[in-house]
């Protein structure tokens, strides 16, 4: 672990949108008298697949006890665009929606007069208020451009540069004796080695997977997935890959038609089918992907994969096995100081829009007291990190250490996510208490030195496209809602299809052409339009 000394200063980058895992709802029933007036809130709540029940979090009961409500969750972790597209539509929301972007700003603009305007509740709100004040780019980012507030972002604070680390088997390369890879032809030669050769070790030749990733979402790309190697071709992206966009030269750009992402699907094809990626790629879900990687007892099952640790994504029996792996270049003509790494700080440090309250409430009074509670400085951090006596201590005022996973065996990401709502929780994490990290954080920062160099290539006030702090106009989000169905529809399966089955070559043209059509030409011009205007205005 490692500690962090109080400091006053506020960073000065900004926010970010977190694609969303899960969610939950709520209910109601008789509640104890309280700031919030009494009564039932309901509230659906975004929920990783990890997270468990709600009643089963100590903090809840601070949350009611700090509102005088009593709460009643609908949890859902999985389906919830399909879920949500069906409850916009019928007009019918609970109080409030808990989670990570689970509200984006294209609902936001798309279906007005659901969602209440806070603006003009701040008197209600003493601790988000105070929160806009010591860190004003959460309300830069909480603000649309009529200066109407619908959603409140999350503000975590200590989290790296990266989402995403690379990891590879150190234990199958000494096994086998090679070298780590450092260029995409090389990591083919390492990936089929571990196929044909029983890197593992147990008697079987064909329980090896040499690479895998998570999944894909419907409408984009996230952390530990393959976008990441675009930067073997100097390509920038920023959380994962997004929807896709980038700068270069003060022109937007998008990767779903530019020829290195191209490039990079071809590649991904090549080592697919050599039998060289999982096989269920495309189709697992995200609690597969993991449980796959934890490998039986001491024999490791995939060989070259991301995630967010070590320890996190192969589990703390074969963490040993692994090591952390720099960018690799396309090929020798990419040269190093070209290479670059998915640049996440924005997303990994401010959760957009993780709490928006409906127009509708039948208890506004108790909802903005809920909302409050959620930015108060001990439900914040046990909302990010677990009860405070099981996951948390108290260290002395204003002071906290995060413990060691109770139970002994799981690792402090899992934990984390299992036992409380995390990076999906509202809340506001102060820049003047003192916190004991867990071991995770201090792993992530180690594990991320191999990728310095590369992060340190991407240049986010000119290389990024500031989806978090750019508040476009109704009119527009309305646009780029409507075309992203289309342009995604056709994108998403290509990348699918393409990977799985070839064809990324010779169908290329006519895609960029189809997709183009589609609406990703307007999308561009739209965000291109917002991009100079941003830019102007910072100088």
């Amino acid at each position: 672990m490692y500690r962090i000394r109080k400091s006053r200063s506020v960073p000065a980058v900004a926010a970010v949108m977190a694609g969303a895992l899960a969610l939950s709802a709520c209910s109601g029933g008789d509640g104890d008298e309280g700031g919030g007036g009494g009564d039932t809130i309901q509230i659906l709540v975004l929920k990783h697949p990890l997270t468990g029940a709600m009643a089963d979090m100590g903090w809840v009961a601070d949350l009611e006890e700090a509102a005088g409500v009593t709460i009643e969750w609908e949890e859902v972790s999985a389906d919830w665009d399909q879920k949500k597209s069906t409850m916009l539509a019928a007009g019918d929301i609970p109080d409030l929606v808990v989670g990570t972007n689970a509200i984006t700003n294209a609902d936001l603009a798309t279906f007005t007069g659901l969602f209440e305007d806070l603006s003009d509740d701040m008197d209600a709100l003493p601790n988000v208020a105070e929160m806009f004040d010591a860190v004003p780019v959460t309300q830069e980012m909480a603000t649309m451009p009529d200066g109407a507030v619908y959603s409140l972002p999350s503000y975590r604070r200590f989290w790296p540069e990266t989402g995403t680390r690379q990891f590879i088997n150190q234990q199958w390369l000494d096994t086998l004796g090679l070298e780590q890879p450092t260029t995409w032809d090389e990591l083919h030669e390492v990936l089929l080695a571990f196929k044909e050769e029983d890197a593992n070790g147990n008697g079987d030749p064909d329980d090896e997977i040499p690479m895998d990733w998570a999944p894909a979402g419907d409408d984009g790309f996230g952390l530990f997935q393959p976008t990441v190697l675009l930067g073997s071709l100097g390509l920038p992206i920023a959380d994962g890959g997004g929807q896709g966009y980038f700068v270069e030269d003060g022109q937007v750009g998008n990767f779903l038609i530019d020829e290195r992402y191209r490039e990079l699907i071809s590649f991904l094809h090549e080592l697919y089918a050599d039998g060289l990626i999982s096989q269920d790629v495309m189709t697992q879900d995200y609690s597969a992907y993991q449980s796959v990687a934890r490998g039986d007892g001491d024999s490791a099952r995939v060989g070259f994969t991301w995630g967010w640790t070590g320890s996190d994504r192969v589990g703390a029996q074969l963490v040993e096995q692994y090591a952390p792996l720099a960018p690799l270049q396309a090929d020798s003509s990419i040269g190093a100081d070209e290479v670059t790494w998915s640049f996440d700080s924005y997303l990994l440090n401010y959760g957009v829009n993780s709490i928006t309250m409906s127009a509708q409430s039948d208890n506004r009074e108790g909802a903005l007291a809920v909302i409050d509670a959620f930015y108060d400085q001990d439900i914040s951090i046990q909302a990010l990190w677990g009860e405070l006596g099981e996951n948390l201590e108290s260290a002395g005022e204003d002071a906290y250490e995060v413990l060691p996973p109770a139970d002994g065996e799981s690792d402090p990401s899992t934990w984390k996510w299992t036992t409380t709502l995390a990076d999906n929780s509202p809340g506001w994490i102060r820049e003047d208490i003192d916190v004991v990290l867990p071991t995770d954080l201090q792993e992530a920062a180690d594990q991320s030195e191999p990728l310095d160099a590369a992060i340190a290539n991407v240049d986010p006030s000119t290389d990024i496209f500031p989806s978090q702090l750019i508040r476009m106009s109704e009119e527009d989000l309305n646009q780029l809602a409507l075309n992203n169905t289309a342009v995604f529809g056709i994108a998403m399966q290509r990348w699918a299809t393409w990977i799985t089955e070839g064809g990324a070559d010779s169908g290329w043209d006519a895609y960029v052409a189809e997709v183009e059509a589609a609406g990703l030409t307007q999308n561009l011009e739209i965000h291109q339009r917002f991009y100079d205007e941003f830019a102007a205005s910072q100088g």
